[in-house]
């Protein structure tokens, strides 16, 4: 796999070359820098800038050795600073990724990692940070050999990391095993198997205790004695206005197709298209024929993505999915990964890539 992204610290990376985002003066900055330096060797990598590099513009990319790291080459990135994105920007942090990969195609490097340029301290929005990587680093590999890793390691991804992992394991285990062993073993899958033969399997109690069969059908027939009497009671709902103008206003909808049924959904919650794309990381092109063309039929793992792009909760995301003929499988791990983030309104295609990534399974963003 030529391009991979990864939760690591880049310090750590056993490549040929790690990518460091550097100021424009001969400075140590904050956070990789400030990272990439101390393992490096602190006073030997500074030195060097001083006396070897200088001052170097944004948009621009310097090479020096790897000194203490376990690489052969540091190169340097001097990341534009996001002052709201009309002052080149984009431009300046296109021109990183560029300039870099030149260096590194310049040097020999078979193998580089990058962290995300510019969206710690310089200040560049996180999803679009990540979709010019994504654009650059795959124009790139179109045309050349290179293993490129993207490397996510701050406190907020490793936290959300730490967080995810034992609820979403759990969350597949629910969701795929027991769908699994249900098609391989049948209707036992979740309840008590039966159990070897003998007086009580005869009786059909699957071997548990007469006791413990008696308490059962007591608790249900209590159950079913206060269901009766719930039933018995009139049925008064204070269906409000509010509700009612919203069940209308879904009706009106029922014969959306995809494309008119999303640009709903993200009207209804005052969102703006670029960043629905944008948290998305769809590109901007398919987005256009999606808002275009009612009848366009987007693929899956887009509409997945705009599913976490817009916000949607689970049923709004089964909504919508059916619209192109889609449903989230019980049987397709990316399937319930993607539900356990949208289930649990976690809205972030970085993270969401890399637990891909951790699964063993195909990346959408790489």
């Amino acid at each position: 796999m030529p391009f991979r992204i990864v939760r690591n610290d880049i310090t750590k990376m056993h490549t040929d070359a790690i990518v460091n985002t550097a100021n424009d003066q001969p400075t140590v900055g904050t956070g990789c820098d400030s990272a990439i330096y101390k393992a490096a060797g602190y006073e030997e990598l500074l030195n060097y800038r001083k006396e070897k590099i200088g001052v170097v513009p944004e948009g621009e990319a310097f090479i020096t050795p790897g000194f203490h790291l376990p690489v052969r080459y540091i190169i340097h990135a001097v990341s534009p600073l996001y002052r709201g994105g009309g002052e080149g920007e984009e431009e300046k942090l296109r021109s990183c990724y560029r300039r870099s990969l030149a260096l590194a195609k310049e040097h020999g490097v078979r193998s580089i990692a990058f962290p995300l340029i510019s969206t710690g301290g310089f200040g560049y929005p996180k999803e679009e940070g990540m979709r010019i990587a994504v654009d650059e680093i795959h124009a790139f590999l179109l045309k050349e050999e290179m293993e490129i890793f993207l490397v996510v390691f701050d406190d907020k991804a490793t936290n959300l990391g730490e967080k995810l992992y034992p609820g979403l394991d759990s969350y597949i285990d629910r969701h795929y095993v027991e769908e699994k062993r249900s098609e391989e073993y049948g209707a036992y899958v979740g309840t008590t198997r039966p159990a070897a033969a003998g007086p009580a399997a005869a009786q059909g109690t699957g071997g548990l205790p007469v006791e413990e069969i008696k308490e059962r059908r007591r608790r249900s027939e209590a159950a079913e004695e206060d269901a009766q009497e719930m039933l018995a009671e009139p049925l008064c709902l204070d269906f409000e206005e509010e509700h009612e103008s919203r069940l209308e206003e879904r009706m009106r909808h029922l014969s959306d197709t995809f494309s008119q049924y999303l640009m709903y959904l993200i009207q209804s919650r005052h969102m703006e298209n670029a960043d629905v794309y944008k948290r998305a990381i769809v590109d901007k092109k398919i987005f256009s024929k999606i808002k275009n063309n009612v009848n366009y039929h987007p693929q899956k793992l887009t509409a997945l993505c705009l599913c976490v792009g817009a916000k949607l909760n689970l049923d709004e995301s089964k909504d919508l999915l059916a619209r192109a003929g889609y449903a989230l499988s019980p049987c397709d791990k990316t399937d319930i990964i993607f539900s356990y983030f949208i289930e649990n309104g976690i809205y972030d295609m970085i993270e969401l890539d890399i637990q891909l990534e951790e699964h063993g399974l195909p990346c959408i963003i790489s």
